[in-house]
């Protein structure tokens, strides 16, 4: 397992980190039941995984109490604890009680890495980020990071204080970040953490055909607008993304890897990234998503994946927000 600090702290996180959502039900997981998802998470520590990604929306709660119940008897210095926050106007007040809500449902004193969801654009960046220093000064946070932050907030987030991740979007088939925002990142030591890599299982190998994904996971601008769970106004990119999937697959095969093991290996490659969040819903995915952080890719590796799918890159774009036209990103 490949170590590495989170931002400019001395917290050292594995890069291959576990995403909590796809733990509990919600719009794009049916979720597993606590028994299985508590074994889950307790195989992620037993291959080293020591990173652990949920946030309030991930079924309500229902992911951070299922967090806290795993973790009740892990010695705390041995796990690191990233959660989110996200209100209508994250605000100060705002800040407090959600931290309070989210400590109680971890069962543990102190977040590791507390991170705004969302930006909302309601209260001032200050006034947010501020509260959020407070909380580090009492101890209930050790470290500040931005979900979801575009050029033009992580700005104006970065004029308050440090900041030791932007969590993003970012996989073989959601490359927008690359266009300014990993730039920026890199200059200003913000490290990727990065979710949806497995672009909701497309990268997975398990659907052959835009036809094959169900609707839950056909919300995002890589499909058609007429889908029936769509909120964009896109034409998608159905034909170019299936057939980068296909690339994608022979280079697999040829190397001798699953897909999801290459696409996360491709995002430990990429220029400011801090660490991929796998989600996993049974123990033998746990496996061999750290077994997939070993990885090596070669150069010519690198420049045919990239090949592969700069005909969807180009047609996605700049826009960060998978499921928007009109951005939430900025």
């Amino acid at each position: 397992m490949q170590f590495v600090r989170l931002g400019k702290t001395d917290i050292e996180v594995s890069r291959i980190a576990f995403g909590c959502m796809s733990t509990v039900a919600n719009q794009t997981y049916n979720g597993v039941d606590d028994d299985a998802g508590i074994a889950t998470i307790r195989a992620a520590l037993d291959v080293g995984i020591n990173f652990f990604d949920t946030a309030p929306g991930y079924g309500n709660g229902a992911s951070e109490a299922l967090l806290g119940r795993a973790l009740e008897n892990v010695p705390r210095d041995q796990v690191v604890i990233a959660d989110k926050f996200n209100t209508e106007t994250l605000c100060a007040a705002d800040v407090i009680s959600e931290c309070e809500k989210s400590l109680k449902l971890l069962r543990t004193d102190y977040i590791d890495l507390y991170q705004i969801h969302w930006p909302k654009r309601v209260v001032p960046v200050s006034e947010t980020i501020g509260a959020m220093q407070t909380l580090v000064k009492q101890g209930k946070v050790r470290t500040l990071g931005v979900s979801n932050f575009g050029v033009n907030d992580l700005t104006e987030a970065l004029a308050v204080g440090e900041l030791a991740i932007n969590q993003v979007a970012y996989s073989l088939l959601a490359r927008a970040v690359e266009y300014e925002m990993q730039p920026m990142c890199v200059a200003h030591d913000v490290g990727l953490l990065c979710y949806s890599p497995m672009a909701q299982g497309l990268l997975t190998g398990q659907f052959t055909s835009a036809d094959d994904v169900p609707a839950e996971r056909a919300r995002t601008r890589l499909f058609s607008k007429n889908r029936p769970q769509s909120r964009h106004n896109e034409a998608g990119c159905e034909t170019e993304a299936f057939e980068a999937i296909a690339g994608i697959r022979r280079v697999s095969e040829r190397l001798g890897h699953a897909m999801a093991d290459v696409a996360l290996a491709w995002l430990l490659h990429q220029p400011g990234v801090t660490g991929v969040l796998a989600g996993s819903s049974r123990v033998e995915q746990v496996h061999q998503n750290a077994a997939a952080g070993d990885i090596v890719l070669s150069a010519d590796d690198l420049a045919e994946l990239d090949r592969l799918t700069q005909p969807v890159k180009k047609i996605m774009g700049p826009n960060m927000d998978m499921w928007a036209s009109e951005s939430r990103i900025q």
